[in-house]
């Protein structure tokens, strides 16, 4: 299974929803721990990586693809 491939900024869609009701999570630190917060109601939760990447669904806004759209 091929690791999956995320970065700082990026928006992902985790497999279960917040109580606000969304299911997106914008990355806002990276290490051991990946600190995540919500595009809805903005609450941030710290969980560690490897629970992180099992919890993660897909990436839905890349941070680099949108940087590289605006350089242009």
């Amino acid at each position: 299974m091929e690791p999956k491939q995320f970065q700082l900024g990026d928006v992902v869609q985790m497999k279960k929803s917040h109580p606000c009701g969304t299911n997106e999570m914008e990355i806002i630190r990276m290490g051991m721990d990946i600190r995540i917060k919500c595009v809805g109601c903005k609450h941030s939760v710290m969980i560690p990586r490897a629970q992180f990447e099992k919890k993660m669904k897909k990436v839905i806004r890349s941070a680099a693809r949108e940087e590289e759209g605006s350089s242009m």
